[in-house]
């Protein structure tokens, strides 16, 4: 990974339970019933003249297609109740941890912040760095490479002021030596601060800035 300093150049639920459970309680009853109304028309049938079994075949058939068709619900909510455990458990592991995630925006903290910048082809980028008034902080050209690099810019605007701390955004423009436009992408990096699990993928705070947890695109183990 190539590094760029302008300076050198983001439950379950009772109820549906509850319900779910009413429902097979009345399937039960219904399917209890209709087999003693069977067994009782068949007791009494006319032995010369029986009745037609096609109607109750249909019935049964469509009991067992209730049933299955419940039973696969319940095996569903119970993959997702489990998916979203494990989503829990995944993001309070975070907690304090250093991750990547796609963004803009990143703090500016004792005169420095960073960001990503991911390239299709080498070219020319211009960096514009707005601050949390919505003024151009810093302004300025990097020559960038395909691939991924980091963006360090040290507080210091294009007037030659300090800026102070605070949540920076950066956006991006580049083009290729034959002045064609191509993408670049950023993305941000921070320790995760907390976790709200109210949401649902849960939201982490990286930077001051709220991500899901599908954001992240990398983790950074301690010391690297």
């Amino acid at each position: 990974m190539t590094t760029i300093n302008p300076a050198a150049t983001g439950a379950s639920n009772p109820t549906g339970s509850v319900s779910n459970a009413l429902d097979q309680g009345e399937i039960a009853s219904n399917f209890t019933t209709f087999l003693q109304l069977l067994t009782t028309q068949l007791q009494n049938q006319d032995p010369l003249s029986p009745m037609d079994t096609n109607q109750f075949t249909q019935q049964l058939v469509e009991f067992a297609g209730v049933e299955q068709q419940m039973k696969t619900n319940d095996t569903l909510s119970t993959l997702v109740s489990l998916q979203q455990s494990a989503q829990t458990s995944q993001a309070l592991s975070l907690v304090g941890a250093t991750v990547v995630v796609n963004g803009s925006t990143s703090q500016l903290i004792s005169n420095k912040a960073g960001w990503s910048l991911n390239a299709t082809q080498p070219a020319t980028a211009k960096i514009t760095i707005t601050a949390p008034s919505g003024a151009t902080a810093y302004s300025g050209t990097v020559a960038v490479n395909a691939g991924s690099q980091t963006f360090t810019w040290d507080g210091v605007g294009t007037d030659g002021n300090t800026w102070p701390p605070g949540n920076y955004t950066l956006s991006a423009t580049a083009v290729t030596a034959s002045g064609q436009a191509t993408t670049i992408t950023t993305q941000v990096e921070g320790p995760v601060s907390s976790v709200d699990l109210t949401q649902t993928p849960p939201v982490l705070s990286v930077g001051g800035q709220n991500y899901n947890i599908t954001d992240i695109q990398r983790i950074i183990a301690p010391g690297n």
